[in-house]
């Protein structure tokens, strides 16, 4: 019975020890009068750095309901990698009225980047720093990386936006994606769209063809072979938005850059093993980060 008491002691302080050894700090930063406040969360110093940079839409610091972001963070943790996530500029409630007076353009967010980076590139506790870029995020951390050690790609696109929105409008709706096209069209040559079909108002409504007009003229084969440190390419094989063809193409566009095709992963990050799970996976924080995606990203943090 002492032996078993004394058992579960240690077990308890050891718990404690290792949560405590989780230092975590809220942090607010601005771009000018954009407020974008996260936490940065490490175990110790003198360790590396990855810094998030989100997706499309108004996603939190956590990754919204799925928390596919806390899970990420908690997993390199573990790993002894340090980490901050902050809240997008679109998920920040009292950015609102700058973002109505102003709009956005995706060089916007590009800068909300440089910003953070900024702010911890001279943070002694910290020996280097990595971009991981997911979905949207990709392509903003491409253009972010100049002062940074090391870029990792998660579901990045591997061609222009308008060509993956129209790919991905034909497998719902094939004549909405005509339409789209058409759009797409009058955007590029004009800068704007007078008639936007109904339908297609949430996507082309006036207030976001400039935000549409600053993001198509990007192509991310072309910003990659820009990108002169060491760099990664992930995507899953279950991801429905982003194909595994979008990461070979940005592979093929850098030749040098590490590629892995991630098992069972979807566009959040979530280990699926049926594929009615994907869809529910975006609502419900109980399905799992992939495992092979962390081992993956910490052995090449760590290199």
């Amino acid at each position: 019975m002492i032996r078993l008491l004394s058992y579960l002691i240690i077990s308890i302080l050891n718990i404690t020890v290792s949560l405590a050894q989780i230092n975590s700090d809220e942090i607010l930063i601005k771009n000018q009068a954009i407020e974008l406040p996260g936490t940065l969360t490490y175990s110790e110093e003198k360790t590396p750095l990855i810094i998030w940079v989100h997706g499309s839409g108004g996603v939190d610091r956590n990754g919204n309901q799925p928390k596919y972001i806390q899970q990420f963070r908690e997993a390199v943790n573990q790993e002894n990698i340090a980490f901050f996530s902050f809240d997008k500029r679109t998920a920040n409630p009292k950015n609102i009225s700058f973002i109505k007076q102003d709009g956005v353009y995706f060089n916007d967010f590009v800068n909300d980047v440089k910003e953070i980076v900024n702010h911890f590139k001279n943070d002694a506790r910290f020996t280097e720093i990595i971009l991981v870029g997911h979905s949207q995020g990709s392509l903003i951390a491409m253009l972010a990386s100049e002062s940074v050690d090391k870029y990792i790609s998660i579901a990045g696109a591997g061609e222009t936006i308008d060509k993956t929105l129209i790919r991905q409008l034909t497998a719902q709706n094939p004549d909405f994606a005509k339409v789209a096209t058409a759009h797409f069209k009058e955007l590029k040559e004009t800068g704007q769209i007078k008639d936007v079909n109904p339908f297609l108002m949430s996507i082309f409504a006036k207030q976001n063809q400039p935000f549409w007009a600053s993001w198509i003229e990007l192509d991310p084969t072309e910003e990659i072979k820009k990108v002169k440190i060491p760099t990664l390419i992930l995507n899953g094989d279950k991801d429905l938005q982003v194909l595994i063809n979008d990461a070979e193409n940005l592979k093929t566009a850098k030749p040098d850059a590490e590629f892995v095709i991630i098992k069972n992963m979807n566009h959040i990050l979530k280990d699926i093993q049926k594929d009615e799970d994907n869809l529910a996976s975006y609502t419900n924080p109980d399905f799992n980060i992939s495992k092979q995606l962390i081992q993956t990203i910490v052995e090449f943090v760590k290199k």
